[in-house]
């Protein structure tokens, strides 16, 4: 029987077996009925996950050794009645049950509590940084994503060459450095000078002040430099493996052969069938990266004194805030359980199969 002759069917000798096409009625009923599951399901999921977070922040850093009213009074003569006294104003002479339950209920509405150390609301103090880490982060992720993806595809089509060989090596490489340690590196080579080689970078601090306009633009675009190059050198690495890899299992299918053997050119043959069928496992990491732009780096941020969320955070536990990094955290992952939820939203839309 031919293709024509059975409606609501396509056959596509590209693409592969034939699939039920938009105008199978039972298909679009099918559809309809699973994608709502699947979403629903994945709601449940991120919502769970979240409660899971909201319970570890709040048990996590109460293993940290310290005792923040001691921290915050280092150096200063205290008394034990001035330490209970401040122990009872921070809430931490009542039971650890009580804390939490009032800790949960709080968090539930939005409430994040009071630093200790800044003596000011915590949603606001994140407020106040985030712009700066949403900046940082938001660039290197935009390009080390787009580098990783170019470079994986490239790779893994022209695997075991010269080209694929030196890519996989310099990833490899540099996603094993620390990143505090390359920024560290390139603060001394390029901030400070090292032989010939002049500073010619801020050693740190997102601006200089005292400029305003288009010159405060490129004041601000000069001291991302360095710690944008250190989060992008030491992030591009994974996206480009995973890509690599995800490429590599996709050209040894039937469909890519039918497609040469039509005469498409080999560089459709990679845009338009190999690497669309690839992309899913490399969209997982490219919303993973996402999740990472409201995070933040703490290393790096802390390195090239850079403030936002990484460096607050960094500030938080060295008291410990417990009411600072307790919000911290539960905004990091909240971002990474978001980001993820919305690439599980979106798989479906880039292959029907997964949400079936």
């Amino acid at each position: 029987m031919s293709t024509a002759s059975t409606p609501g069917v396509v056959r596509d000798a590209v693409d592969g077996p034939a699939r039920t096409g938009p105008s199978d009625p039972a298909a679009r009923a099918g559809t309809r009925t699973a994608y709502p599951l699947h979403v629903a399901g994945k709601l449940g999921g991120a919502a769970v996950s979240l409660l899971a977070v909201l319970v570890t922040s709040f048990f996590l850093f109460r293993i940290v050794p310290g005792d923040p009213v001691r921290a915050m009074t280092h150096g200063a003569p205290t008394s034990a009645e001035q330490l209970a006294t401040l122990r009872r104003q921070f809430g931490l002479d009542l039971p650890l049950w009580q804390q939490f339950t009032d800790y949960c209920a709080k968090a539930l509405t939005g409430d994040l509590g009071t630093s200790y150390q800044f003596h000011a609301p915590v949603g606001e103090l994140i407020a106040a940084k985030l712009p700066a880490t949403l900046l940082l982060t938001g660039v290197a992720v935009v390009i080390y994503s787009a580098l990783g993806l170019w470079l994986g595809t490239r790779s893994a089509w022209h695997h075991g060459g010269l080209g694929d060989r030196l890519n996989t090596g310099v990833a490899l490489t540099l996603w094993s450095v620390p990143s505090f340690w390359l920024g560290l590196l390139l603060i001394i080579v390029l901030s400070v000078g090292i032989g010939p080689v002049p500073g010619v970078f801020p050693t740190g601090g997102m601006e200089s002040g005292g400029t305003a306009g288009f010159a405060r633009v490129l004041d601000v675009a000069h001291h991302m430099v360095l710690p944008v190059a250190t989060l992008v050198a030491v992030g591009y690495a994974q996206t480009l493996l995973v890509m690599r890899s995800s490429l590599l299992d996709e050209m040894g299918g039937d469909y890519l052969t039918t497609a040469r053997a039509k005469g498409l050119r080999d560089d459709l043959v990679r845009r338009r069938h190999a690497v669309p069928n690839a992309l899913l496992p490399t969209v997982t990491m490219v919303f993973i990266n996402l999740g990472h732009v409201a995070g933040g780096s703490i290393l790096v941020e802390t390195v090239f004194s850079w403030p936002g969320l990484g460096g607050l955070f960094y500030q938080g536990l060295s008291v410990p805030d417990l009411p600072l990094v307790q919000g911290l955290f539960l905004v990091f992952a909240g971002a990474m359980i978001v980001m993820n939820l919305l690439a599980d939203l979106l798989y479906p839309l880039l292959d029907p199969r997964v949400g079936r």
